[in-house]
């Protein structure tokens, strides 16, 4: 399980790195969305899309652990 988190979070500090390295370039549709705040939903739902699934994998992951925990006696 330790295993795990640590690998997500590596993955997920490079992959925000590489999406946040790049923007540093003026985009209008995000300064659109930025003036009328829209950014905020935008960034809100992802927030709760990336939590859900993490949520999602660490129940699945403790579910096979126990499962094989099960298998193995």
């Amino acid at each position: 399980m330790r295993k795990f988190i640590v690998r997500f979070a590596f993955c997920f500090f490079f992959v925000i790195t590489s999406l946040v390295l790049p923007a540093q370039q003026e985009v209008e549709m995000a300064d659109t969305m930025r003036s009328n705040g829209k950014i905020y939903v935008v960034v809100a739902v992802l927030l709760v899309l990336f939590t859900g699934l993490f949520i999602y994998l660490i129940r699945i992951d403790r579910k096979i652990s126990r499962l094989e925990k099960e298998n193995k006696q």
